[in-house]
């Protein structure tokens, strides 16, 4: 009998800017903007399970203490997914950081988040590591997925791992990449399965940076993004990697609401629920993410 052999590709972290440091105080820009405030007296996300496949985080973050779970380091078992880079602790501040005191609020601050580190401290992995991540949060039963990261070539088996987790009811979240391509976007974001995201900026615009086309399915705040860094503190970064975490915390908010929505629904309800986007550069089948609209939206389609 013969295998088909494939190579194992690297794949790479989507962040557009290096970024700067900055004091994070209270509720970033973009977390207002998709008005995940007004949503916090009847969701937080609570106990809804966020896989975060990315560099790790950084544990010791006290915007983050209340909301990480120990998760899964793919590259060294024994060790803890302990964030080397600085990405994974950006994404994980965006879905759930919990801290109005001193720190920052993420959009979903009761969201359990479980970093699944298969990205080196250069910020590159092997799909097979991103594989094995995807894996790892459907057997955990992750309710949600992260993965802000993106390659140009097809990959058979990175495919079935992303069709077997939405399968399991796992919902994949993607960025489409940072290129500012007119009609390509990254895969996995591609893929039918997966919610692509794509990224705006404070005016409600299209990001320069962002890949579009036909299979983006939501757009969100991706430009000047503050969120948690290493040791403790704070960095502005731009790119699609920022955006895909605001949408994640937000499917987070809606799951704690009504559990057990499958992917294939909550793709129609963020789509169906989206706000036209202004000045139309982008393709009119995407609108940019809004979180009240998406829960009514939910209540109008009814039931789990």
């Amino acid at each position: 009998m013969e295998f088909a052999c494939e190579e194992d590709p690297v794949i790479r972290v989507e962040a557009f800017t290096p970024g700067k440091n900055v004091s994070g105080i209270g509720i970033p820009w973009g977390v207002q903007h998709i008005r995940a405030p007004e949503a916090w007296s009847r969701t937080t996300g609570y106990r809804v399970n966020v896989g975060v496949i990315d560099t790790g985080v950084d544990f010791s973050h006290p915007d983050l203490k209340h909301s990480v779970e120990q998760g899964i380091n793919v590259l060294h078992r024994t060790y803890l997914p302990q964030d080397d880079n600085g990405h994974g602790t950006h994404i994980a501040g965006t879905i759930a950081a919990a801290n109005s005191l001193r720190g920052m609020i993420g959009v979903a601050p009761r969201a359990r988040i479980h970093p699944v580190k298969a990205f080196d401290y250069d910020g590159t992995a092997y799909v097979s590591d991103i594989i094995l991540g995807i894996d790892w949060c459907v057997r955990n039963r992750m309710d949600v997925v992260n993965m802000s990261f993106g390659m140009k070539q097809r990959s058979r088996s990175l495919l079935q791992a992303v069709d077997n987790a939405y399968h399991a009811g796992v919902l994949i979240i993607a960025s489409s990449g940072n290129d500012g391509l007119r009609d390509d976007i990254d895969y996995p974001a591609r893929y039918g399965q997966t919610i692509a995201v794509g990224a705006t900026n404070r005016e409600g615009k299209v990001a320069s940076f962002t890949n579009r086309s036909e299979h983006i399915d939501i757009y969100a705040p991706g430009d000047k993004i503050v969120s948690a860094w290493l040791r403790g503190r704070h960095r502005e970064m731009s790119g699609t990697s920022m955006a895909t975490s605001h949408v994640s915390g937000a499917v987070a908010l809606l799951l704690a609401l009504k559990p057990g929505l499958s992917p294939h629904l909550i793709k129609s309800i963020l789509k169906e629920s989206a706000v036209p986007l202004k000045k139309g550069k982008a393709l009119r089948t995407a609108g940019e993410l809004d979180v009240m609209r998406m829960l009514k939206a939910a209540e109008k389609m009814g039931g789990r």
